[in-house]
């Protein structure tokens, strides 16, 4: 009995000390490099879980005696493997956080590093879930009933598997739409998305769903299957740099050309405007007023929006000051009267008030739209 506390106790006190000791190491080491930092952050539980639980294993096989020494053994197993699965997930979560610490996305054209980090994160995703599908099956495994039930379940496989997919249609056809949302490149992380009428930017994307964090900070989850069968925007796919317009309905007097210069005066002292398009031109011109419309870039959506109200309230502001005539208006003109009255037309302009004139194919055509029942009445 002795001689298995003393093989227990320093089996369990060469594991932890090893564990330490290799955890110092990897801690002085990332002090200059962040790989061995997240290495000594994330996986020194699950190594010093899988160092005791294999002392505790050692000394269960060598010294320990009786009838519950296999129901040890096996517990202990048990734990181990869930604890080597918790160790490999670990390593495996550092490994991808140090692909994504090496690909910037705090650089101006830096469309590639999204995609890497949409595809990395759902990597990642993936890599958890079937570390643990893994462990959950060689824990089963170790149960001999479990190894004679897989092998019969294994006679009828397409039997389950139509029934599986039949029973999580909905969740697998959102597993492999988020599959090919990784890789087809339609959507990274911090796309700039316009869905069902709602602009926002992409905040995360799992293999079920997707989050689009608005622009008044509310949050849209959408599943991966509606969103790649659903028409949506997304502004910043190839770049993020965007056109936008300001319309302004005015009146006929409205000095175009001096408008145009005071739009090129107003960006060039704004920040906000890249430089790439200034364009002012009269897009309509039918009725009471005439349509400006100015088109104007900028480098992102964000500063768009901003860049178009601004350009808007400096425009109607210099309307009011310099050309107020230029403003909307309503023209209205007096009729000349004659006694009182409004004078008549004379009988000289009469064949030219009417809808079809005065001659003779005019008259058939009143006569056809009149009808046959309807006189022509006189000229």
């Amino acid at each position: 009995m002795l001689a298995a506390v003393i093989t227990f106790a320093g089996s369990l006190l060469v594991a932890l000390v090893v564990v330490a000791l290799v955890h110092r190491v990897v801690g002085r080491l990332g002090r200059r490099s962040k790989l061995f930092a997240e290495l000594a952050e994330h996986a020194h539980r699950p190594a010093l879980a899988v160092a005791v639980l294999s002392a505790v294993q050692f000394s269960l096989g060598v010294v320990a005696h009786g009838d519950w020494r296999p129901v040890a053994i096996h517990v202990t197993g048990i734990a181990l493997i869930l604890a080597g699965a918790w160790l490999l997930a670990a390593l495996l979560v550092v490994v991808e956080d140090a692909t994504l610490a090496r690909i910037r996305v705090d650089v101006s054209d830096n469309r590639h590093a999204r995609r890497v980090h949409t595809q990395v994160t759902l990597i990642r995703r993936v890599t958890v879930v079937v570390v643990g599908l893994l462990a959950v099956a060689a824990v089963l495994m170790t149960f001999p009933d479990a190894r004679a039930a897989g092998t019969s379940l294994l006679a009828s496989t397409a039997v389950i598997g139509a029934i599986a997919a039949l029973a999580a249609q909905s969740l697998l056809g959102n597993v492999f739409a988020g599959v090919q949302i990784a890789f087809s490149d339609a959507v990274r992380l911090d796309d700039v998305v316009v869905v069902d009428k709602q602009w926002g930017r992409v905040e995360d994307i799992t293999l079920t769903y997707v989050v689009v964090h608005l622009w008044d900070d509310r949050r849209l989850i959408l599943p991966t299957s509606y969103l790649m069968r659903t028409p949506f925007e997304n502004w910043t796919r190839t770049q993020s740099a965007l056109l936008g317009t300001v319309e302004l309905d005015l009146d006929w007097t409205v000095p175009v050309e001096d408008l145009r210069q005071e739009l090129r005066h107003a960006l060039e002292g704004c920040d906000l405007w890249d430089g790439r398009v200034s364009v002012l031109q009269v897009t309509d011109a039918v009725g009471s007023f005439v349509r400006v419309r100015a088109l104007v870039s900028a480098s992102d959506a964000g500063r768009l929006w901003d860049l178009r109200c601004v350009v808007r309230e400096h425009l109607v502001s210099w309307l009011r000051s310099t050309h107020p005539g230029a403003l909307p208006q309503v023209r209205v003109r007096d009729l000349p009267r004659a006694g009182g009255r409004v004078a008549e037309p004379t009988s000289n302009g009469a064949s030219d008030n009417r809808v079809f004139g005065d001659s003779p194919d005019g008259q058939e055509r009143v006569q056809a739209f009149r009808g046959p029942d309807q006189p022509v009445q006189p000229g």
